[in-house]
């Protein structure tokens, strides 16, 4: 079993900037892949990044590539999201998300996934 606690959310100006943490508790990390998924208001779950099981491969969607960055650290048990040039729209909470198969790669499928956190909300401000 996998406990997955986010941190890091809070609010920010647009422009601005905010790293979020998934800590990882029960298990190793270490051949996860891993994601972040956001959901705003009266909205459905959206993907936002993943990333392989050794950080060698990401993939993004389309409304946040070149401004988040997926990263993680297998030491730690961590991993995070860089979040830059932050938009109004990008208020949500976030989640992050454990694929405990054994050939787990980056995917924006939620349904990859078998571990999820609680979230941690994003307020962006205009």
């Amino acid at each position: 079993q996998v406990q997955l606690v986010e941190s890091g959310g809070g609010l920010v100006q647009a422009g601005g900037s905010l790293r979020l943490s998934c800590a990882a508790s029960g298990r190793t990390l270490g051949r996860f892949a891993m994601g972040w998924f956001r959901q705003a208001s009266g909205k459905e779950r959206e993907f936002v990044a993943s990333i392989n099981w050794n950080g060698g491969s990401t993939i993004y969607a389309d409304s946040v590539k070149g401004r988040f960055t997926i990263s993680r650290d297998n030491a730690k048990n961590l991993m995070y999201v860089q979040m830059n040039s932050l938009k109004p729209e990008d208020t949500a909470v976030y989640f992050c998300a454990a694929d405990s198969s054994i050939t787990a790669v980056p995917s924006y499928r939620p349904r990859n996934y078998d571990y999820w956190g609680q979230g941690t909300q994003v307020t962006v401000s205009s």
